[in-house]
């Protein structure tokens, strides 16, 4: 008997575990979004007929009698309600056969409910057993023999103990898929038992157990009977349904600081534009450094030739060879990093490493001997008075070079690549690598007059009418200036120069760094300027660029985690470490098709143990500090835009805005945010975003080319 049981409850196992794995899958078709608990309700199991072999004929009588025929097949077969009748069933039947009780059947056998699962369990106790049995069937109107008594007892034991290997194999198939769901090899877990039946009868829970060990070996389950049963479960319920509310409420509460309504948006907008014209009036302190690139042409598709371009923006270095042929380019490049030592050493050793760089670079082509025209992508604050000069204002980016601030970057770079005295450049062109990357894409579309960079820094350039720009009426300098534009080429009249345009690099970083920006600043925002390398300094690229917005959610986590909001309250030593969490996290845990499983495994590998729970917070952290990023951004752009319009007195403007910056391009939502900012604060201007496949160290080759072309007419 105990083999056929145990065949049994294997094959309702198998059975069970296939039929959830249809009917539940779609609670877990995202894959791995946590844990939740899972009202399984299996009492229904079988009323499709799988359970229709393990069917007796007294199940189908009990069940056709009952109120509901045909439906919780699978509770009648187990549960405590039932358990009673099908005794009484299987009893009243051999009584009518002759096998009890000498044929004599009662009026109380004949009716239902009259044997109840209270009656089974005292009809199996150990000691008492055919004692209980004995009083139980003359209560009936029976006069049982000695024998009768065992039968009954016997028939009371079968039915319990199929119901208890029901239950296991049931049980068993729910651990089986927890298993699996975790990937374990081996499960240790502990499964929480209330009822009646298995609280009141003799043998019923060692029955269970030993049955749900036979079908997983592998598995270690500890069965802890409840203490006051579902009534404390539901009061356990409701305290961490509170507790969770509050704690979702208090995170909100931090979260909402970095939520921007219009209002505050058009405030950005309102004083990025007050910047901008204060940057073009004058050469004073002001935030917004308005530069003057000198550079007044953008590609017009008959640039031809071999051009060097070099790109520093950022902890890599670039060396670029572009050859434009028929409105085609082709380019070579290699990267070279610049090591923290190198970045915040002495300005002779920064160019000096970007001479060695390039020798390598020129080497690697073969061109070294060439000595071709190029173009230097200088990706920082520099105040330019012709194409090929410019003294540096400010690092940015991390880099804190000695001895180059007030000084000729292009000099620096010709002095250091005299001191190597391997080869010789023509540098005949310094640019911003925002301008660079308005000018590569204005290389593909002629309506390009706008370069937005945002990656590990943000700055813009865009095409400003000549006479707007005060600062160049003031300067002592005219000649510099007037040497670089197309009068002297004989290109335009004097009224015509007046309309003319060049391109300013805004360096709009620096809004904010009066103060005026006070109002949307958060501490936490506050706690990373002061960590930097420049306080107080360019506060707005703080708020929206990638070198700093993985450290604004960083300064958040360490805030709820102290407040015992975030990973149960223990701040891990990663946690601690400045630069840890990396933007680039910010655009994988923001993936739309990222299940929270895969948000915790990139915790992990940072060091972070969280929970489901834990992992939803940060993807709610990242998401508010990136899309305050994105809204600042696009507010920035709104001003720009609306000014180039109200310069040409247009009711409606359409241009072209050529982006490059691993936050535009990577990040799964910041592009779309500052798209739909700047449609709502400049609703007259119809904008398009063209992200630079090359981005600026094309943009140099070009600007090298057209001022190559310009020298030469």
């Amino acid at each position: 008997m105990t083999h056929t049981v145990r065949w049994d409850s294997s094959l309702v196992q198998a059975q069970m575990l296939a039929t959830w794995r249809t009917c539940v899958t779609w609670t877990w078709s995202r894959g791995d979004e946590g844990r939740m608990c899972i009202n399984t309700d299996w009492a229904g199991f079988g009323d499709d007929g799988t359970l229709n072999d393990f069917m007796t004929e007294f199940d189908r009588e009990l069940d056709a009698a009952s109120s509901n025929p045909g439906k919780q097949i699978f509770e009648k077969m187990v549960s405590g309600m039932y358990l009673g009748e099908l005794v009484r069933l299987v009893v009243l039947k051999m009584a009518k056969r002759g096998k009890l009780f000498d044929g004599h059947v009662s009026d109380a056998l004949r009716t239902k409910g009259k044997i109840t699962t209270a009656d089974v369990a005292a009809m199996e106790e150990y000691r008492n057993g055919l004692k209980n049995t004995n009083e139980i069937l003359m209560q009936l109107g029976l006069t049982p023999s000695h024998d009768d008594c065992i039968a009954v007892q016997q028939v009371s034991t079968i039915v319990s103990f199929r119901s208890s290997n029901l239950v296991a194999a049931g049980l068993s198939a729910i651990l089986t898929r927890i298993k699996q769901n975790q990937n374990q090899r081996v499960l240790r877990i502990t499964v929480g038992v209330d009822g009646t039946v298995y609280k009141t009868h003799p043998q019923y829970p060692k029955r269970l157990h030993k049955v749900v060990r036979r079908l997983l070996p592998e598995c270690h389950v500890k069965f802890v009977l409840s203490d006051s049963g579902s009534s404390k479960g539901a009061a356990l319920v409701s305290a961490v349904a509170q507790r969770l509310t509050s704690q979702s409420r208090k995170v909100e509460e931090t979260l909402s600081k970095f939520k921007l309504i219009k209002e505050q948006l058009q405030l950005v907008k309102d004083r990025m534009r007050a910047g901008l014209e204060a940057g073009l009036r004058s050469q004073g302190p002001f935030t917004i450094k308005m530069l003057p690139s000198f550079i007044f042409h953008k590609p017009d598709g008959t640039e031809h030739g071999k051009y060097l371009a070099l790109d520093l923006g950022g902890t890599n270095f670039r060396a670029l060879l572009v050859r434009f042929k028929r409105q085609k380019s082709r380019i070579y490049h290699k990267i070279y990093t610049i090591p923290l030592e190198i970045m915040q050493g002495t300005g002779e050793e920064l160019f000096d490493h970007l001479a060695e760089c390039v020798c390598d670079f020129l080497d690697y082509m073969g061109v070294k001997n060439a000595r071709l025209p190029t173009g230097f992508t200088f990706s920082f604050p520099c105040e330019q008075t012709a194409i090929d000069t410019g003294k540096l204002v400010t690092w940015t980016k991390g880099f804190n070079a000695t001895d180059c601030e007030g000084h000729d970057v292009v000099g620096l770079l010709r002095e250091a690549i005299k001191r190597r005295n391997e080869f010789d450049l023509d540098i005949v062109a310094l640019i911003n690598d925002t301008v660079g990357t308005m000018m590569s894409c204005a290389y593909e579309d002629p309506h390009c007059e706008i370069g937005l960079i945002a990656g590990t820094g943000t700055n813009l350039c865009y095409m400003e009418e000549l006479k707007n720009i005060e600062k160049l009426h003031h300067k002592s300098g005219t000649a510099d200036r007037e040497k670089n534009t197309p009068e002297q080429n004989g290109e335009e009249t004097e009224g015509e120069i007046k309309r003319s345009k060049m391109c300013i690099n805004t360096e709009w970083g620096g809004l904010g760094d009066d103060g005026s920006l006070e109002n949307i600043i958060t501490a936490f925002d506050t706690e990373v300027d002061q960590n930097s390398v420049n306080p107080g300094k360019q506060r707005f690229e703080k708020l929206t660029s990638g070198m700093y917005l993985g450290e604004i959610v960083r300064q958040v986590l360490l805030d709820l985690t102290r407040r015992g909001l975030l990973f149960r309250g223990h701040i891990s030593e990663s946690l601690k470490k400045p630069g840890i969490f990396e933007t680039r996290y910010l655009s994988q845990i923001e993936s739309d098709h990222l299940a929270l499983l895969q948000v915790r495994c990139i915790l992990q590998k940072l060091g972070l143990d969280s929970t489901c729970h834990d992992s939803i917070i940060v993807k709610q952290v990242c998401g508010a500090v990136s899309r305050r990023a994105a809204q600042l951004c696009g507010a920035g752009m709104a001003a720009v835009v609306d000014k180039i319009r109200e310069n040409r007195g247009l009711d409606h403007l359409n241009t072209t805005v050529g982006v490059d910056g691993a936050l535009y391009k990577l990040h799964p939502h910041f592009s779309h945010i500052l798209q739909d900012t700047v449609k709502d604060l400049a609703p007259q201007c119809d904008v398009t975003f063209f992200p630079s496949e090359e981005g600026s160290g094309k943009g140099a080759a070009l600007i090298a080319a057209v001022a190559r072309q310009n020298q030469e007419m």
